[in-house]
């Protein structure tokens, strides 16, 4: 046996006949000891399973190890069978068997087991101490562990360094400052600290959380220092935000010369996305090319998140294409990264160069690039291509990819391809699947009856809902006539028990607000146990939604008082100042972002909002200054650019913007068109758009729908094209909806064309037969054609339809102070205020040259 065990091979399993051979339980142990030397876990496990077999039991040597190797693999019930084979043995009172068992059961996470072992020990040492401290501080019970070192103190044990790292590391988490400087103290009366490395630098991780200035004492009192020492403390200040600290620290090292590793790069990329330093960033990726650290694709792929951090795709890019790997996970990296900047044609150009290469694509790659399938026009082709592709290539169906194919489908409307996806994993699927099968089909207006058959196949399922699942179905619930299922659910939530917590809550107040039912989502939202920055957020967009502007500002100066307001809130508030073109208060919020930069800085959806309500509200220089401040762009910004221009009457700059977004590499959406289209229409445009309208699905695979349609008819009309216009409505491939013919008739309007007034009209009413306000329109037609006689015909039929147009709603900013009033009400507490200004106004645009259209004045005139 000797001879064997000092051969070169390697003996991963023994077969039967020659285990049979082996009688010496000694060798056996060697054996043990010999795969434990070559750190092959499965062997051990496999040699303890053929002397479980023989019914011999290894010794004190070696049981410890085959424990090791249980926790290594996870073994749990192998685990569990040797501390039932060594009950009632000389081996259960073993000192090293006993802390080995500890040890095992802390790491399977059963620290009840561990807590019986320790406590039947009828001897302790150190170590035995050390593993049951560890097992409690590694599951998060810190007070526990620090119990247990009161205990271990007054059984007259004197800890180690080992103890020491392990309470500090307790003490942390637990914010027990004082307990630490004790330790401390210890550590210096005793020379702990100067003689162990690990004390030190776990000191200077303790001090980090409450004390920098401790933490840099500690740092500078250490006598040898090295890279793990460098390492804590550069991550002692990124655990409290002070990334320029940080980077501070790595300069230090830098410049007294000391070495550093990959995990000093990986802390310094971090830090450097997080700080938005561009320069910094870059000398830290020289550093990395410097000495070598490119070789490992972590140190890259964290080079590349930091790019993407900092907003800059161009580094990013350069990165990739220098450091190619036929590693999958970089490719995944990057991949994520274009998806990261909206580019997702490009992310899936980058999956076909992958391809190309041959590199294989894993679950991972699919299931990102899946992610961006809703982002592009012909996503669902592609979404089905690589849907396809997965099970080509055989790989396994399980909820981490099925669950991305479903969410695919459902994002892209494909509801029966999604049920289809469904019944195949539905041995598999957990309660994320029916979850994301519920919330796709929840989104269809058409598919309400065939969500609720969903939602109780569910209930009658061994999965049961939970919040999740409750969520979309509330969002589904989208006026008066959804209030009472709205309610149904409310009341099944509470009945099966399903925690009321704020995401359900908030989505509950979101229900009753689109519902109609203030009153039950205020009382919600102002009961809510633990109301956070979203329930604020959710019910000051519900207000906004609703057209109830005036309560959003209201519920947004309470908040400020509360909560801190974040970039969901501002962007919400922008919408606001959008809503009720109320510039001031736009600037206010532009300078709120501004003293919060370190918050708000990088943060694009904000900045977004910003440009969009300057260009809405008047102030296009401001705008154009925002656009030009960006480090990072994408296509919302192009397109809030356009639509400013095309806002302000100035077609041409649209274009242009429009052209060198193009050269900027980015593709327009389908936003852009109807940015770049209705510019097109205010400034007279007419052969520009009709051109940029061809293009849309030739050159951009942009499919025109509706709204773009009702883009060129607008365009034709205001140019005074009538008969163009309605032949172009009669041309399309889809059918046209009330808003394409009421543009049309509102250039009749402009153009006093009452001969295409009655056709149109008449489309119009087929569509709407109900709105008062194609009456109104209408009326306002033969009313400026002077047709008075076909004015009292029209004011006839609203009165025998019994249709009122609703009062206009206006709205007054006096001091500061916004007031709400309906037109001639004198009812309003502040009216002779209110009209006092409205005169003042009414003389100022006289004297700018308004003239009162005084062939209106008979309009209200009955006959």
């Amino acid at each position: 046996m000797e001879a064997l065990l000092a051969s070169n091979c390697t003996l991963p399993r023994l077969p039967a006949q020659k285990s049979q051979t082996i009688k010496d339980p000694k060798d056996w142990n060697s054996l043990i000891k010999y795969h434990a030397k070559l750190k092959n876990d499965n062997a051990i496990l496999s040699t303890y399973t053929h002397m479980e077999s023989l019914r011999i039991v290894p010794d004190n040597t070696a049981l410890p190890l085959v424990l090791k190797a249980c926790s290594a693999l996870n073994s749990v019930e192998i685990g569990k069978r040797i501390h039932s084979s060594v009950l009632g043995t000389e081996l259960s009172e073993d000192v090293r068997v006993a802390t080995a068992l500890i040890d095992f059961y802390c790491k399977a996470g059963l620290l009840d087991h561990a807590k019986c072992v320790f406590d039947e020990m009828f001897e302790r040492d150190i170590i035995a101490w050390n593993a049951i401290l560890y097992g409690y501080v590694g599951a998060g019970q810190y007070e526990e562990a620090i119990s247990l070192f009161s205990g271990m103190v007054e059984e007259g044990w004197k800890p180690n360094s080992r103890t020491i790292v392990a309470l500090l590391l307790a003490c942390k988490e637990a914010g027990k400052l004082k307990l630490g400087r004790e330790i401390h103290g210890y550590c210096l009366r005793h020379g702990v600290f100067d003689m162990n490395l690990h004390v030190g630098t776990t000191l200077i991780g303790f001090y980090a959380k409450f004390d920098w200035k401790a933490s840099c004492s500690v740092f500078d009192m250490m006598v040898v220092k090295n890279v793990v020492c460098w390492n804590a403390m550069i991550t002692g200040y990124f655990e409290v935000g002070d990334y320029e600290r940080a980077l501070e620290v790595f300069v230090q090292l830098l410049w007294e010369g000391f070495e550093f590793d990959s995990i000093t790069i990986l802390l310094v990329a971090q830090a450097c996305a997080e700080c938005g330093s561009l320069e910094l960033a870059m000398q830290s990726h020289q550093v990395a090319v410097k000495f070598g650290f490119l070789d490992d694709l972590c140190i890259v792929d964290a080079l590349l998140n930091m790019y993407k951090a900092l907003g800059r795709l161009d580094f990013a890019c350069r990165l990739f294409e220098a450091n190619m790997s036929p590693d999958v996970a970089f490719w995944n990296s990057m991949i994520s990264v274009y998806i990261e900047f909206g580019k997702p044609e490009e992310a899936l150009g980058l999956f076909l160069q992958m391809n190309d290469q041959g590199v294989r694509a894993n679950e991972r790659t699919i299931v990102i690039v899946l992610s961006s399938c809703s982002d592009f026009d012909g996503g669902l082709g592609i979404g089905k291509s690589l849907h396809a592709h997965a099970i080509k290539v055989g790989m396994k169906m399980d909820p981490y990819l099925g669950n991305e194919i479903l969410h695919m489908y459902g994002e892209l409307n494909c509801i029966e391809a999604a049920k289809k996806v469904f019944d195949r994993l539905k041995n598999h699927a957990d309660v994320v699947s029916w979850n994301i099968l519920i919330a796709g089909v929840a989104k269809s207006e058409k598919m309400k009856h065939v969500v609720w058959e969903i939602f109780l196949k569910m209930q009658s399922s061994v999965i049961k809902p939970n919040s999740h699942t409750i969520i979309p179905l509330l969002a589904s619930c989208q006026d008066d006539t959804d209030l009472n299922m709205g309610r149904a659910l409310h009341g099944y939530a509470i009945k099966d028990g399903i925690q009321i917590d704020t995401p359900l809550s908030t989505a509950l107040t979101e229900m009753y607000m689109n519902c109609g039912d203030e009153v039950t989502a205020r009382s919600l939202f102002n009961c809510c146990p633990s109301r956070d920055i979203i329930s604020w957020n959710s019910l000051i967009a519900s207000y906004i939604k609703n057209n109830q502007t005036h309560k959003a500002l209201l519920l947004f100066q309470r908040m400020c008082s509360e909560v801190e307001p974040n970039s969901v809130t501002l962007i919400n508030i922008l919408s606001s100042c959008i809503h009720l073109a109320d510039l001031s208060l736009g600037r206010c919020i532009h300078a709120y972002i501004t003293r919060k930069e370190s918050s708000f800085g990088l943060d694009l959806s904000l900045m977004n909002s910003l440009l969009t309500m300057y260009a809405r509200c008047g102030s296009l220089e401001n705008a154009r200054k925002i656009f030009l401040s960006l480090s990072r762009r994408d296509v919302i910004s192009w397109n809030a650019l356009i639509t400013g221009y095309g806002m302000h009457g100035r077609g041409h700059d649209a274009i242009s913007s429009f052209n060198q977004m193009l050269e900027d590499g980015f593709r327009p959406n389908k936003v852009t068109f109807v940015s770049v289209l209705s510019a097109c229409s205010h400034s007279g445009l007419i052969d520009e758009g009709l051109q940029l309208f061809s293009s849309m699905s030739r050159n951009f695979n942009v499919s025109p729908e509706l709204i773009h349609y009702g883009c060129v008819v607008d365009l034709l009309g205001r140019g005074g094209h009538l008969n163009e216009a309605l032949h172009f409505i009669h041309s399309m491939p889809i059918e046209p909806d009330a808003s394409l013919w009421r543009a049309l008739l509102s250039a009749c309007q402009v153009y006093s064309d009452t001969k295409l007034v009655e056709p149109v009209f008449e489309k119009l009413i087929e569509l709407e037969p109900m709105n008062e306000g194609n009456y109104v329109l209408l009326s306002n037609i033969y009313a400026s054609a002077g047709l008075w006689s076909e004015v009292r015909r029209v004011r006839k039929t609203i009165k025998e339809k019994g249709l009122r147009k609703p009062p206009g709603i206006s709205w007054i900013v006096i001091r500061n102070v916004a007031d709400f009033f309906t037109a001639g009400d004198r009812s309003h507490m502040k009216s002779d205020m209110i009209y006092e200004v409205l005169r003042s106004l009414l003389c100022l645009i006289k004297d700018a040259g308004y003239v009162p259209e005084f062939q209106w004045a008979l309009l209200n005139e009955e006959n």
